[in-house]
């Protein structure tokens, strides 16, 4: 007869239950907590922070209690992947031999921007997502991930980022989709369900307000108030939730007014389960469990910080060993820690375990994806197919005055630039190149990645092309401005390749712990810029960035601005694709792109107050507004419907437009619907994006969008937190960004204060349909 708990007959719950009754203490601990095997137990190939936090252990003597979560075998250090898939299945073999119920380890990677694994797909950075305004091939990209991560054996990823960017000094802007939570929602959805739909459980990051640090301080205090928390930072946890069935929440760093998010039930188990209905495992961010005790210090020893993550709803603590092992069993041992604590965590651990099929007797670690070969290609020609869309689609024109771009085919380019001849100038922070090589000198990259330079002279054979670095990255050395100017003052043309450096806790100008000070291009660059334009030579800056940089010093200067966030392993070809004018580019900002380096922070979110204004000298007014993106084609908007209504109903409100390519090479629009809010109990933004649809179109097709507005829309936090839709008149903007708007119409809503809650309608619905020319 099967036992119970391995009868796939029965119901998951059902199961666990009668799991949970067999376990000793010891054993159901040991499903709460993860081990890294292979990382530096002194913490030093990790992070500052993290040094003298991971446990030294026996591996085997652990074991034999069982073992919740395996971190990173893959991407902590260079591995075949057909090698690390063997070798994986080896460990949960020993794992499953060594418990006395036969249960493996949950296996989790990062895979924010492909899976960080040597010889996996680099694909671009989530900022570069947002610049898609793509959701459908974000989802494909997501797919695609997930089947790899599975692939080797991995069944959970640490993905996707949906913070909102609410200062671009902020280190990690390149790991977020933009600085509006709807686009972030939408996107951040979209991969979610990608990578769910391969079997891998998606973890939502960081939960909640990491990006909204003071002083854009990588774990820094939060100061965000009641309603832009409620309004800005939950809503695409919310909709990840909701739409994406995300089954995983990462428990951010940081803390708000004086709570760490690792010890607040009020977030972790009021709002997220209580009210959201969540019901899948939290993990702690890396080490998050014990940084209670050494960086918040609201736990005076690692008991007392195990106890109050789990009583807050931590499941899992992550990447290995601290506060749930000996110090947690001794303190429920003394009646310190109630027992059912430990119970509610192993449930849920043990819950997805079940769902995952790993308490099904027939359950295997060998991965089925290996050739007859042996071999496990995690960069398919698929993959670099889909990487190249993802590129192409993500470069954003910021501004072309004088039709410089596309490049003539055999003009003479001068490339310049510290970004022009680096493979990893396309890679972002967690990318496995920039993340675990440095730590592996002489190891080879494990992917082909085409830099600019290369890029360029392949797109324009016929072109005469010279090269000069001009400076590095940062620093402060000139000494290779004169052969730039050279270079630039012989040619019809200057291509200047600037940007970041992505790295980790300052030793890049992008990514985690590396925070800049203020938005000017990092090192000599802007010094570089300025002597190329001095040469009289038009000059087409080509920037490779993590975040956004104050460009308002050379507006009016520039011949072309072209802006990628690292736009990964195929990035090369697709910036040179539209150099040359075989991509026509469609990206749109997903961030503003700042006038003057200081003034920070500042979004397109703002409330009247935010806005210019007479009593101020500083003008926050973005150079590119969030939204903003140019083309090589012409877009006509005509046939506009929309009328004025004075008490609009609550079931629905269209606004319809055409939208025609009317010039002579296919192209992109994106149509996007913002809400404007005249008169409310509380400031609301000046305007806030609802809705967008990406419409692609040849020369002289048109298609028509529909929009269905809904009034649960509007809905925002009131002064006694409450979700409500309030009546009142109320503006709908169809604009090409948030500063070109090309229709507006009013409506009225009537009837009384509405709440609203996790059931209300998140979007606008939305029709598209061919026109006939």
């Amino acid at each position: 007869m099967t036992t119970p708990w391995r009868d796939p007959a029965l119901p998951a719950a059902a199961r666990v239950a009668d799991l949970l009754s067999r376990m000793t203490l010891e054993e159901k601990t040991a499903q709460l907590y993860g081990v890294w095997v292979k990382s530096d137990s002194n913490g030093e190939d990790i992070a500052p922070d993290e040094q003298g936090m991971s446990e030294e252990f026996d591996f085997d003597e652990l074991i034999t209690r069982g073992l919740g979560q395996l971190t990173r075998t893959f991407g902590t250090a260079p591995v075949d992947p057909a090698l690390g898939a063997r070798a994986l299945a080896r460990a949960q073999r020993r794992i499953m031999a060594a418990n006395r119920f036969g249960i493996p380890a949950v296996a989790h990677e990062e895979c924010l921007a492909g899976f960080t694994a040597w010889r996996a797909t680099a694909y671009p950075v989530p900022l570069a997502w947002g610049a898609t305004f793509d959701p459908p091939l974000v989802e494909e990209m997501a797919r695609h991930i997930g089947r790899d991560l599975a692939s080797v054996g991995i069944h959970q990823g640490l993905s996707p980022v949906l913070d909102v960017v609410r200062d671009p000094r902020w280190g990690r802007v390149e790991e977020t989709i933009g600085e509006d939570p709807y686009l972030v929602g939408t996107i951040g959805t979209a991969y979610v369900r990608g990578l769910e739909s391969a079997g891998i459980v998606a973890t939502l990051k960081h939960f909640a307000g990491y990006a909204a640090s003071v002083g854009a301080r990588n774990h820094a205090p939060v100061r965000a108030g009641v309603r832009e928390f409620a309004d800005v930072t939950l809503p695409p946890f919310e909709m990840a939730l909701r739409e994406g069935g995300a089954r995983s929440v990462m428990a951010a760093y940081t803390e708000t007014d004086g709570v760490p998010v690792s010890a607040d039930p009020g977030l972790l188990t009021e709002l997220l389960r209580d009210a959201w209905g969540f019901t899948g495992t939290v993990v702690s961010d890396y080490f998050g469990v014990g940084f209670l005790e050494t960086n918040h210090r609201v736990a005076g020893n690692r008991a007392e910080a195990g106890h109050a993550a789990l009583a807050a709803g931590i499941d899992v603590e992550l990447p290995t060993l601290r506060c749930y092992g000996e110090p947690l069993l001794e303190a429920v041992r003394a009646g310190e820690i109630p027992e059912s604590l430990v119970d509610r965590a192993a449930r849920r651990v043990l819950l997805q375990k079940c769902e995952l099929g790993l308490l099904d007797e027939g359950w295997t670690p060998e991965p089925e994806s290996a050739t007859d070969s042996g071999r496990i290609d995690l960069d398919s020609t698929a993959n670099r197919a889909l990487a190249r869309r993802l590129a192409e689609e993500s470069v954003v024109l910021l501004d072309n005055p004088d039709a410089v771009l596309p490049l003539a085919p055999d003009i003479r380019i001068a490339v310049v630039g510290p970004r022009a001849d680096d493979a990893l100038a396309m890679l972002g922070c967690y990318s496995f190149p920039s993340h675990v090589l440095p730590a592996h000198p002489g190891t080879p990259l494990g992917i082909e990645i085409p830099t600019v330079l290369d890029s360029l002279r392949t797109e324009l054979p016929d072109a005469k092309i010279t090269y000069a670095a001009g400076s590095d990255v940062d620093g402060e050395d000139t000494g290779g401005f004169a052969e730039a100017v050279a270079r630039a003052s012989e040619a019809d043309v200057c291509v200047a390749v600037l940007g970041d450096r992505a790295g980790l806790f300052g030793r890049g100008t992008s990514g985690e712990g590396c925070d800049a000070e203020d938005l000017r291009l990092p090192g000599v660059q802007s010094a570089l810029l300025d002597a190329l334009i001095a040469t009289g030579t038009p000059v087409v800056a080509l920037l490779l960035t993590g975040r956004p940089y104050a460009l308002g010093r050379w507006h009016g200067r520039l011949a072309g601005v072209v802006q990628a966030f690292f736009p990964g392993e195929e990035g090369g070809p697709a910036v040179a694709g539209v150099l040359s004018g075989r991509v026509s580019p469609s990206g749109r900002l997903p961030v503003s792109v700042p006038n003057r380096p200081g003034g920070q922070p500042w979004t397109y979110l703002q409330p009247p107050l935010g806005l210019v204004g007479a009593a101020s000298n500083l003008d926050p007014t973005p150079l590119y507004p969030f939204g903003h993106g140019r083309s090589y084609t012409t877009f006509a908007w005509t046939d506009f419907e929309g009328e004025e209504v004075e008490e609009a109903e609550n079931e629905g409100y269209d606004v319809s437009v055409t939208v025609r390519n009317t010039g002579d090479r296919p192209g992109a629009e994106v149509v996007q619907l913002y809400l404007h809010d005249p008169v409310a109990s509380v400031t609301r933004p000046d305007l806030r994006l609802i809705a967008y649809r990406r419409l692609e179109l040849a020369p002289g097709d048109a298609s028509r969008v529909t929009f269905r507005f809904h009034p649960d829309v509007s809905s925002f936090t009131d002064r006694a937190g409450r979700r409500v839709v309030e009546p009142g008149a109320l503006e709908l903007r169809l604009g090409a960004s948030s500063a070109d708007i090309r229709h507006r119409v009013t409506l009225t809503l009537d009837g009384p204060v509405r709440e609203v809650g996790p059931d209300r309608r998140l979007h606008c619905e939305t029709e598209v349909r061919a026109v006939e020319s």
